[in-house]
């Protein structure tokens, strides 16, 4: 704004009548066109687009660090500038859309007849436990017998309630990408390349839906700083009541760290989680995300039993085996305050059940070895626990048992166990869950989804039934009209609350 306002000062103290050639103002036309190719690097319906890849440029939108390697800064700056968000179905319409919802409130209410409960009475608690891997299954990694298991308590509960391996879309980061996934049910997966929702997409929308928005109180907890993943708008847009988190209006209690770990404790996030759940008389939605095990891996404890305990051939060197000890740790210190945190919702006269799920792996094991462990190294710890009233009420102990399970299915996965009646969009995601394999993204290339069955197999999207290749085209639209589309599916009632 100071520089137009100087340049117009300049202009007007100092004219100067520029007299230019025909051809000059050619050239300075031609040049600006040149200047706003890049908005079109992307468009595959441009020839700017075929121009670009003639020219060798590949950018990948996955692993922007390569793509500056391969291509330098400045061409890795200029492909970024209009990232593609996902591609527009061929038949997206409002009339596409309302055809989609009316079709998903009949599977509602096909789906209702045999549900009893009503989610908005629930108590659901949706726990991002940051890094939750279980450490006995990285590759070639082998923990003593002599050790407790870091994962005792934990590994038994899986015994007993649904459990299993998320498939994460990043190693090493990417946790608001999961929150997004968990929370709204859309999937990383069907986006064309690379984004980060919180930045690219849920601000486009003044509101966006999430699972929040079917209990009167919904709330976020984060022992940590608020503002990463823009947090604090987006919640504002998912309508929460409240978030939590260090620096704001809202205390976050019994403030403990283990050791010298710079973090707030696991069991510190639980706490918090306690107070909320007893602040409200009735159902209510909580995101709880931990950050106790967030990197760097430091030596933190200085009783750490496991630190003699590791070996394998991929963390051989001193600092590697240092971190991963370090880790393991921190996941038995997680543990320990899981199995106090179910002790005491098993305690309380109301529905609880609670999602627990680790974000990604931390990345200790390089990440070159991606290529060799595609879906291991992206399939973490979940577990859905309901408490002890809410299965005297109707909740499951466990539904059908999954190996492998995307993010965005918890919503109906939670909805399933707590016998809860669906909306039209948790219909689809419903239909989704039980008749796909997992969906996630290409983990062997740059944009685009895989589709992975319980055997941890990549399954091509031609081998599906023209029954699950329709239902994977409703949802496309359906995600597509709520990423890079005009939200029509938000002012249909019925559809998402």
């Amino acid at each position: 704004a100071l520089l137009i306002v100087v340049i117009i000062f300049l202009e007007k103290k100092y004219p100067i009548n520029l007299k230019r050639k025909k051809i000059s103002w050619i050239k300075v036309i031609i040049s600006l066109l040149i200047l706003i190719t890049p908005l079109w690097f992307n468009d595959e319906n441009s020839p700017i687009y075929y121009i670009s890849k003639g020219f060798d440029n590949n950018p990948n939108f996955r692993n922007p660090p390569d793509s500056t390697g391969a291509n330098g800064s400045i061409l890795t700056f200029l492909d970024f500038i209009k990232v593609p968000i996902m591609d527009k179905p061929a038949n997206y319409s409002e009339s596409a859309v309302k055809q989609v919802v009316q079709k998903y409130k009949r599977e509602s209410t096909t789906i209702n007849k045999t549900r009893k409960n009503k989610l908005s009475d629930q108590t659901i608690v949706f726990n991002l436990s940051e890094s939750f891997v279980d450490p006995k299954e990285f590759p070639t990694v082998k923990i003593s017998n002599s050790v407790r298991d870091p994962m005792k308590y934990i590994r038994k509960l899986m015994t007993t309630t649904t459990a299993g391996h998320m498939l994460s879309a990043g190693y090493g980061g990417g946790t608001g990408n999961m929150e997004y996934e968990s929370l709204t049910g859309f999937n990383m997966g069907t986006f064309s390349t690379a984004v980060t929702p919180y930045t690219q997409i849920t601000s486009r929308y003044n509101f966006y839906p999430t699972i929040g928005m079917n209990f009167k109180y919904s709330s976020a907890l984060h022992p940590f700083n608020g503002t990463f993943y823009g947090r604090i708008d987006n919640y504002r847009r998912f309508r929460f009541n409240k978030f939590a988190y260090l620096g704001s209006k809202y205390k976050i209690y019994d403030q403990k760290t283990i050791g010298s770990n710079p973090y707030l404790s696991d069991e510190t996030a639980y706490q918090n989680g306690i107070r909320q759940i007893k602040s409200q008389k009735d159902g209510q939605f909580i995101n709880l995300i931990s950050m106790q095990n967030h990197m760097p891996y430091g030596d933190y404890y200085s009783s750490n039993e496991y630190q003699d305990n590791v070996s394998g051939s991929l963390i051989a060197d001193e600092n590697t085996k240092n971190s991963f000890a370090s880790y393991t740790k921190g996941v038995e210190y997680t543990d320990k305050a899981v199995k106090k945190f179910i002790k005491q919702i098993d305690e309380i006269d109301k529905p609880i059940t609670l999602v627990f799920y680790g974000d990604h792996y931390p990345a200790i094991i390089d990440q070159s070895q991606l290529a060799k462990y595609p879906v291991k190294l992206h399939a973490t710890t979940y577990f859905i626990y309901s408490n002890k009233y809410a299965r005297e009420h109707g909740a499951k102990s466990k539904i059908k048992p999954d190996k492998y399970i995307s993010t965005s299915s918890f919503i109906p996965m939670a909805l399933d166990q707590t016998n809860s009646k669906v909306t039209a969009y948790q219909a689809l995601l419903t239909r989704i869950y039980k008749e796909l394999p997992a969906i996630t993204i290409n983990y062997s290339g740059d944009d685009g989804f895989e589709l992975v069955d319980q055997n941890g197999k990549k399954v091509s999207e031609n081998k599906l039934t023209k029954k699950q290749k329709e239902l994977l085209k409703d949802y496309q639209l359906i995600q597509y009209d709520m990423s890079a589309g005009k939200g029509y599916s938000l002012d249909i009632k019925g559809f998402y609350k």
